[in-house]
């Protein structure tokens, strides 16, 4: 990236003498009026590299850059730099437009620049009419709002969102993904957003960084990183996949032929393997997985004998779970209402297009 606004060089964060390092190795840019999505489980990283541009936090090494300039050691109110916490952090003694006001106040803005700032602010997450209430007379998505219009009305170069929608329910969270989606689009600001949800990481993201034991395993965008994991952990962590063990037979420099341990013969892309004779893991994606009643003779070529075990009605789609070979199960999902299946308990057939399954190195065991 050339001229990102936020670049990060070497950047690690330990606690403690000897401690186990938050962060390790972090070089990352974000472009200007870019949405990064920092993605990953509780203790991967995300939150402490987030702290750390906000200045909560000091790396015990490398260097933290905004627009050029080493911010690595600045004192956070001196950074510029917009934060929304998950708990909002509003002041309850004072009202929407004098908490929305706060930052502009503190910096010295004149009262009727403040007031117009304030009054654009407020439209700008549409609570025009809200400017007197105080935080307790408002709902959980109007609180956030709020937030939002305070971390924003100072103009910062870059605001960052730290689970900002942990608190509500799953409606209004999903709404307000939506809103910040289009507040991001329509104002071209740039925002690091962390969250361990992968369907919002989907949702917002420009591009999404998944961390993993203080590293990125992988930065892309949403459509690469749900169709091209990197990594075992990737493909197990974004979204949902099978990840069936096996062995492989044979490779070249795209294709592995793989023995599952259950049985079964297939290939797969060589994303991230090893060689003939090591172990792996074989991920396809549910959605992938097409399931027609059959009987073993009319299999297909590049089909598997199942059995379906159950079939879960969901709405919108039918999710399956089907025994394969010895031992082996696989996950599929089909929209409802498409097509018949076989009674839980008959055969089936299941296959999938070429290119949709990827081989991986195993994860290393944790200890």
């Amino acid at each position: 990236m050339a001229d990102p606004l936020v670049r990060f060089e070497g950047v690690r964060k330990t606690y403690g003498a000897g401690g186990p390092a938050a962060v390790q190795s972090l070089d990352l840019d974000i472009a200007r009026g870019e949405l990064l999505t920092l993605l990953g489980p509780s203790g991967s990283g995300k939150t402490t590299t987030l702290m750390m541009l906000a200045g909560f936090e000091m790396p015990t090494q490398g260097r933290i850059l905004l627009e050029g300039r080493d911010i690595a050691h600045t004192a956070p109110h001196k950074r510029g730099i917009g934060v929304v916490f998950q708990s909002y952090a509003l002041f309850p003694h004072m009202s929407v437009a004098e908490n929305v006001a706060f930052p502009l106040s503190v910096r010295g803005i004149p009262r009727a620049e403040r007031e117009e700032r304030v009054r654009k602010a407020l439209a700008m997450v549409r609570l025009e009419g809200f400017a007197d209430r105080r935080p307790q007379q408002l709902s959980g998505g109007q609180q956030q709002r709020v937030a939002l219009a305070r971390a924003m009305v100072f103009e910062p170069p870059i605001v960052l969102l730290d689970e900002p929608l942990g608190a509500l329910d799953k409606a209004l969270r999903e709404e307000m993904q939506l809103e910040i989606r289009h507040l991001h689009q329509r104002l071209g600001i740039t925002m690091m957003y962390v969250t361990h949800d992968q369907a919002e990481a989907l949702t917002l993201s420009d591009r999404i960084a998944v961390f993993e034991g203080g590293r990125i395993r992988q930065c892309a965008d949403p459509r690469r990183l749900y169709d091209r994991p990197a990594d075992a952990f990737v493909a197990g962590f974004v979204g949902e996949n099978n990840l069936l063990p096996g062995t492989i037979e044979a490779r070249d420099s795209e294709d592995c032929t793989i023995r599952l341990a259950c049985g079964p013969v297939v290939t797969a892309q060589a994303v991230d393997c090893g060689a003939r004779g090591e172990s792996c893991l074989v991920a396809i994606r549910p959605e992938r997985v097409a399931v027609s009643g059959v009987t073993a003779s009319d299999l297909g070529e590049g089909a598997l004998p199942a059995i379906l075990q159950e079939a879960i009605f969901l709405g919108d789609h039918v999710r399956l779970r089907l025994s394969v070979g010895d031992g082996g199960e696989i996950l599929a999902k089909r929209p409802a209402g498409v097509g018949t299946l076989p009674e839980p308990g008959g055969p089936a057939a299941i296959a999938w297009p070429g290119g949709a399954a990827f081989a991986f190195r195993p994860p290393p065991a944790r200890v």
